[in-house]
This record gives C-alpha cells, structure tokens and sequence, in this order.
C-alpha cells in the first residue's frame, strides 16, 4: 500500500470514528485519564494512547524496578556529534525501547536553545544555535518515529530557563523569536514530526498553551503541522483559553481544567464544537499513525520498522563520539598502555559516575560503567589506584555495592499486608506516574526499604534520609528516628526534583552485617511522585587529608585522571544555576594534583558549561557531558586511543562568567526580557572564550586545501566544495563547519553564523571532497516574513568558529 493510499485510508478512518462520539466522548479524548495515557473508546476501535518521558531514555509508566531503561548520553553529548545520522541512531534505539515498553508517544526531544550556561535544564537541549540543533532534532525524530512511535517536540517555546517556569512571560521580539527560538521546532515539523509539547511560561503576554497566534496560526496554520499539542504536564490551567488558544490534550489527570468544563464552553457557545472536532482529529491521527485505531494500519508497517540494536553499544558509540577534547597538551593523549605503570584516578565522580541530569529526564539502567571501573578493566596489566580527593556531592549517594545486600523495597496495605516486593540494585524508590501493576493507590500505606549492611570498615558511619514525607529509619531493631522530612514551604513538585535530606551517624563494625529499615508513610490522596533514598558514607578522612592524599599518589603516577563535575544540586530541572563554579573543592583538586603531575588529565563530568581556573596548568581537557551508561568504558576508549574523540562543542565554554553574552535566567516582576536579540552564544561573545562554539581535537591533523561556492541552481541554496586531507598518521574523524556573515559589517546581524556542517572520516594521506549546501536563511531576516538581504556574503570553512582555514564569498541579488 502507497503512503498516500495508506494516508487515504486513515482520514477515512478518522472521519468515520469522528462522526460516531457525541461530544462528551469527544472532549474525554482530549485529557489524560491518569499521569501517562489517554482512554480507550472501543465503540470507535481506539486503544489507549502510552506516552512516556525520554530524552536519553524511556522510563515507561510506571515503577517497573525489574524493567530497567537504556541511558543513552545526554542531548548536550548528542549535538556535540554533530552527526544528525547518529541522532537517528539514538532515536531508533529509544523507539525501539519504547515498543518494549509499551509506549506510543516519547515525550522529547528537548530542542529549546542554550541561552544561558546558567540555565537548570541546559544538559536535556542540543545547543546554542538553531541550525545545529534543529538538524539533530530532526535526526532523532526521524529515528523515533521509523519505529513507528511518536514525538513530542519541546517545549514550544522560549522555555529556556527554569526560574518560575510555571508563571514567568518571556518577552521576546518576532526577530529574534523566528530566528532563533521558533527555527528548531520549525525544522524539526517540516521532517516531520508527529506531535509537539506547549510549554509552561508566557510569550509576549501569553502563556503558551493559550497561545492562538504561535499554536494554531503559525504552528498549525503556517507551518502545515497536522500532528497533535500536549500541554507539558499541569501546564493548562483554563477551559476556554486553551481550546481556542490551540492546544490538543491535556495532560495529566490530575488538575485538568477541560472535561465537564469545556463541554459546558461548548454548549454555551464560548468554544466552537469544529474547535473540538479538529483536536479530536488529530489524537485520532496520532493513533492510526502509532496502531491504535482499528482498521488503520499503522504508519510504519512491523516489518518495515529497523534491524534491533543493542543499546550499551549504541550508548557506548555516541558517547565516544561526542567526547570533546578540548586541550591536548604535548600531545599526551592518547594513552599508550605498554608505557604504563601506574595510573592514578581521583575525584568522587569517577566511583560514582554522573551519567544523567536531574528531573524528567531520569531513567534506571541495568548497569552503569564508572569512570574507575572502566579504566581498570581496559589497563589489566596496570596498576590503577584510586583517591577521592575531593567529593562535591552535597548529600549522600544511595546505599549501593557488595556491602549492601540484599536490598529490596516493599509496598503494604494498613494491614500491613505486601502489595508488592522488588529486590534493587540501589536503596532508592523513584517514580513518576503509575504505581506497579496490581497494586491499588487508595490501598497502598507504606512503601519500605530494606537492606542487610556488612560494612568493609569501622567506625563512624553516616546514613541518610534523602527524600520528601514522613518516615521511619531503624537499625538493628533500634529506631534511629520517626518524623517528618521536608521544608514547610516547599512545593510537593520541586521537592520531588530537589528533596531534603536529614543524616544520622551510625557506629558500625567491620564485618558484622545489621538489618536497615526506612519506611515512608504515604501521604493520602498522594498520587504520581514517589521518591526516596536511604544514603551511605563509610568512615572517611577529612577533606584536607583527602586532597593531600590524591596529590600524593598522583606525584607517583605515570599519568593523573582526575573527574569533576556538577552534581544533581546542581544541574536538574525545576531550577537554575547560580554559578559556573564546579562545587566543593574540585578545583582545588585539579590544581594540586597538576602541579604534583605534569601529566595531569581532567575529565570534566557536567551537561553544561563549568569554570576552569586551572585549564592552563593541566596536560588535557576532555569534556565528556553526561554520558549515559557507558561511561567508563566510552572513557576508557578514548583515553586509550581505541577511538578518536569525535565531539565539537555544541554551546561556547567561557574562561569568565562575566564575559558570557546572556547570564540572567531570573524574571523581573514576572517578566524575562530577551533583551540581547539575535546576539547569544557565539553570535553574542565581545571576547576570547576559554574555547569557542565548534572547537575540538582529534587524533590526527587535518588540512583544508581548498574552497569553493558553486552558485545556487533552481532557488535552491548556494553549495560550498571543500576539499581537506588527512594530514596526520592515524585516521580521524572532521568536522567541517562552514559560517556565512555579511562581507560589509552590519550591526544588526551577527558576524557570522552557522551555515552548513558535515562529517568526514579519512585515513593517513586521504584527500576527502564534501559538498555542504549553505543554509538560506543566513542571507535572510525575519521582518513580518522572511526577507533576503541583498548584498555581498563571506564563507569561511572552519574547523571551529574561532578556527577559520579558508575563506571565499558570493553575492546575493
């Protein structure tokens, strides 16, 4: 069957469904019957529509501890490819998982622009350019849905900081907002995406699920969108401004403002019934699309879906590739282990790998490969010790290893009766959304974790409730403590995404196992979050003893790891950052153990931008972002030269905060003014970052011989023909960048801006010619539509914004 027969089909199909539902079971579509799902109606032959959070992983509906979730690396590691075709791959691998989940719809991917460093939620979007970022979106999309599951591309739009996201308006100008901010989401429609997420914030007066001239007339109108809009969860607030402001479903259950409301709208005449018609449409043409509607076959048949991929590997091949390594001194990495004999690596992050950010975005893995682990598996034959160093975690990491075992968790009815045991890897209980199945809300009572401890030291240990409610803490029968733990003041959904912790030190014997019990008393009525950890810190040394010991064993070492990073206090959604700074004392760390080790290699663990005070003091930089599951052993590829460090920086890095284009993420009465126009990230910099937008090394050396423009044919873009050569002794990997800006400066326009890009693998010798078609729209402005500015234009093929190898230029008429 054709796609257009198929799409004959499904309309047919549609408007027989449609023409069947009154319209009470018209605008009982359009709302979540629970935290994830829309209801069945089967008098029409629909089955219940599934959606779920990603971006880097799919969660499912529910706590399935016995059903872990692939964590591929994070947005930020994914654009740092620059290889919109290993978005793809990462999109099918979680529409693959998506099916094994039983979700229809992937709530992502993120594609809100990095505005500022500071922004709480930077680690889940790609980048600080629209272009960059609207290719890899639509990679990923693409990806998604060749597995026949949906996306919902997010947040439309302007939602790109955390302050008062839930009331804040965002003033933004048509330029800037077309140019910019809108150029994703329009990219990633016109590939064809099949749903999009309304935001919590305003713009320009009006909060975006109520938004008629940005969802329906351009959206939907203008730009041809004929998918779904999904308020973002408890973003709808009204009845009759969200119908007619364009939105199509809102979700969850709980505090939907539509039901008996807009029937009643309806019925007064305050929103057409054609109004509800057309959003009925459109869940009904989600459904055929993902096979849902009886009668339709889907959009994508199961025997034309991809081969299945294997997900650590996938996990594994993106973060290598989107390491960025940003200094290489004397050329100390790649490592050679026949020259090895003792490696040391320090820092808390590199036992406890921060492989994910904070919030929505979270999923559980079947394993996690930690920096430590995964260097001592690769150096078999060197000594590899390890010293924290420095730990900038503010709260205790959940009680996890060989010491505790068993560790399960227990739901029980007021009885005392179990609902529901699962054994875990971790002493945490997270959800969001559905209880496990079989288990009913109204009878659930406690929910209690248990774990055997056998400590491997003496002393003084620390144990720690990190988590919202009331609970119960014993050890060895005695109750440690029995009461409430959160802040009075402290909104139920930020406590979710930032809970309180209370500790309690414990004397413990090496050897002696003890029963550890912490039980949380469900609030009634609770309903979609649930998280709650019971934390760990063995005896340990005070800091200061901690540095002088990382400094000792790295003056003895043949080459110092050293991994830092921010931590779920820090980089998470639900708020921003206040600071750049890497938190505790990690800096301090790098500087002592580079100046005890000339041969000092910093890993940096974070989604976003970090200081680094000590970039000039240390042999090497390599930016690895979150990167997934497969940390460790991506690492350990790349420091060993198994595979070229692939990444170019997605966003600019600065060498000072006060030097960044755009800091402030906090509203002024209500209000955020993007005040700065076109002029954020590389558009926006006056001064030298520390390193710019694009940069990145390799393995290998690269010349750019030559450079032309072939002048466009048909209307079509004008074409740049670069020919480079592998000019170094190992195959590599480049990316070529290619920047358009205006010959004659013009201070209403950038300088330059990202025009076009590709990838290109070359062996020793190798001459590669690429042909990168240059985007239309850098000889173009926003004024009420788009209009090309006459005049004369500079190509520059680049290896880098700040790294321009060869320049050329054409005219436009």
């Amino acid at each position: 069957m054709t796609a257009a027969a198929t799409t004959s089909v499904a309309e047919s199909a549609i408007e027989r469904a449609l023409g069947a539902l009154d319209l009470e079971s018209k605008v009982r579509l359009l709302s979540g019957q629970n935290w994830w799902t829309l209801p069945a109606l089967p008098q029409i032959g629909l089955a219940s529509l599934v959606m779920s959070d990603g971006p880097i992983g799919v969660r499912g509906i529910g706590w399935r501890p016995d059903d872990p979730s692939v964590a591929l690396p994070s947005p930020t590691a994914l654009a740092a490819t620059w290889d919109p075709e290993l978005a793809r791959t990462a999109g099918r691998m979680l529409g693959q998982e998506a099916r094994r989940k039983g979700v229809h719809v992937l709530l992502a991917p993120t594609v809100n622009l990095h505005r500022s460093p500071l922004g709480g939620r930077h680690f889940e979007c790609y980048s600080e350019d629209p272009l960059l970022t609207g290719e890899i979106g639509a990679g990923y999309v693409t990806g998604v849905q060749e597995q026949g599951v949906g996306t919902t591309v997010k947040h439309f739009v302007a939602n790109d900081s955390e302050t008062d996201r839930f009331t804040v308006d965002v003033r933004v100008d048509d330029r800037t907002l077309h140019e910019l901010y809108l150029a994703p989401f329009e990219r990633i429609v016109a590939a064809g995406a099949w749903g999009v997420m309304a935001a919590y914030n305003g713009v320009n007066g009006f909060t975006m699920t109520e938004h008629s001239g940005l969802q329906h007339d351009l959206l939907k109108r203008d730009w041809g969108f004929d998918g779904f809009i999904v308020s973002d969860w408890t973003a709808a607030r009204s009845a009759v401004g969200t119908a007619n402001g364009g939105l199509d479903v809102v979700m969850p259950a709980h505090g939907d403002p539509w039901g008996a409301d807009l029937v009643a709208a309806v019925r007064a005449g305050h929103v057409a019934e054609e109004v509800v018609d057309d959003k009925v449409r459109r869940v009904l043409r989600l459904a055929a699309r993902v096979g849902l509607l009886d009668g339709v076959p889907p959009a994508v048949a199961p025997d034309d879906r991809p081969a299945p991929l294997h997900g650590p590997d996938v996990a594994r091949d993106i973060a290598s590739r989107s390491f960025v390594l940003a200094r290489n001194a004397d050329q100390v990495l790649p490592l050679d282990p026949a020259a090895l004999r003792r490696v040391v690596v320090c820092g808390a992050l590199a036992d406890d790998a921060r492989i994910l950010g904070g919030g929505s975005a979270q999923v559980t893995p079947a394993r996690v490969v930690s920096p430590l682990t995964g260097l001592t598996a690769a150096l078999p034959d060197v000594e590899v010790t390890y010293a924290i160093g420095a730990d900038p975690r503010p709260k205790l990491p959940a009680a996890t290893g060989a010491q505790w075992s068993p560790i399960g968790a227990t739901l029980r009815d007021a009885d005392g009766e179990t609902l529901y045991r699962a054994e875990l890897g971790a002493a945490t209980v997270r959800w969001m959304g559905d209880l496990p199945p079989g288990v009913d809300q109204t009878a659930l009572t406690t929910i209690e974790l248990t774990a055997r401890c056998t400590p491997r030291l003496s002393g003084e240990h620390q144990l720690a409730i990190n988590g919202f409610g009331v609970f119960t803490l014993t050890v060895a029968g005695t109750e440690i403590f029995d009461g409430p733990v959160f802040d009075e003041d402290q909104d139920f959904t930020v406590a979710f995404l930032s809970p309180s912790e209370r500790r309690f030190p414990i004397t413990l014997a090496e050897g002696e196992p003890v029963e550890v019990v912490l039980t949380q008393r469900v609030p009634e009525g609770m309903t979609g979050y649930v998280g709650f950890s019971l934390g760990h810190l063995e005896p340990a040394a005070d800091p200061d003893t901690l540095l002088d010991a990382a400094v000792r064993a790295a003056a003895d070492a043949d080459i110092a790891v050293v991994v830092v990073g921010t931590t779920e206090e820090v980089e998470s959604e639900g708020f921003d950052r206040t600071t750049l700074a890497l938190p505790g004392r990690q800096d301090e760390l790098v500087a002592r153990v580079a100046a005890a080790n000339p041969r000092t290699v910093v890993v940096v663990n974070s989604g976003s931008p970090v200081l680094m005070p000590w970039a000039d003091q240390v042999a090497a930089i390599l930016l690895t972002w979150f990167p997934g599951q497969e940390a460790g052993a991506a690492l350990a590829d790349v420091l060993l030269g198994v595979t070229e460090p692939g990444g170019r920086l997605p966003t600019t890095w600065p060498r000072h905060v006060e030097d960044v284009p755009v800091l402030s993420t906090t509203p002024t009465d209500g209000t955020l003014t993007y005040d700065e126009g076109v002029f954020i990230g590389y558009r926006g910099w006056r001064t030298e970052p520390l390193f710019p937008f694009g940069h990145g090394l390799g393995y290998t050396t690269w010349a750019y011989e030559s450079l032309r423009i072939e002048p466009a044919e048909d209307a079509g873009a004008p074409v740049a023909v670069v020919e480079l050569r592998n000019t170094g002794t190992r195959p590599g990997r480049e990316v070529v960048q290619l920047y358009v800006g205006p010959t004659e400066p013009d201070p209403e326009r950038p300088t330059r801006q990202l025009a076009g890009f590709t990838t290109v693998t070359a062996s020793p010798g190798e001459t590669i010619t690429v042909r990168v078609p240059l985007a239309a729209r850098a000889t173009r402005i926003w004024a009420d539509r788009w209009r090309t500015v006459p005049g004369r234009y500079t190509v520059q093929a680049a290896r880098g914004v700040a790294d321009v190898r060869l320049t050329a230029t054409f005219d436009v008429v």
